[in-house]
């Protein structure tokens, strides 16, 4: 999963949830806009509760703790880097659904894909970084 898409490879990422990396630094963008810390002090992988949790769950649950500091979202701007899998089909996808998500129109949502070039683990193909900014304001 990847943005809350499913994204067909032949190898996935590990986490104590669901590992969708691009959801998990898009909530600690969130969060951290907020100054309300990261995302392993509200869902840590000492819970139980978030073992393989969808990661959708836990953005709504976080757009839910900004809502109670008088806060949401305004904007999403996400970088995924990443060797493989090409990932141009399913931006669309997963900016649709992080915006539904975050009850934003599409038009203020962006997923961007790069390759680290074969350098480092990312380029050998070891894992890939998602990296988010998002724009917060008091509602």
């Amino acid at each position: 999963m990847l943005g809350g898409v499913r994204i067909k490879h032949d190898l996935g990422l590990a986490g104590h949830s669901d590992a969708d990396a691009v959801m998990h630094a898009v909530i600690d963008a969130m969060l951290g806009a907020a100054g309300l810390s990261d995302i392993g002090e509200f869902f840590p992988d000492t819970n139980k509760k978030w073992k393989n949790a969808d990661s959708a769950k836990m953005l709504v649950e976080a757009v839910g703790e900004l809502a109670g500091i008088g806060m949401a979202v305004t904007n999403c701007d996400v970088t995924i880097v990443t060797e493989a899998p090409k990932l141009s089909k399913y931006k669309i996808p997963m900016r649709e659904r992080i915006a539904d998500l975050l009850g934003l129109d599409i038009s203020v949502v962006a997923i961007k894909a790069k390759t680290a070039e074969g350098m480092g683990p990312i380029g050998a193909g070891e894992g890939l970084a998602a990296f988010a900014v998002v724009m917060v304001e008091e509602e």
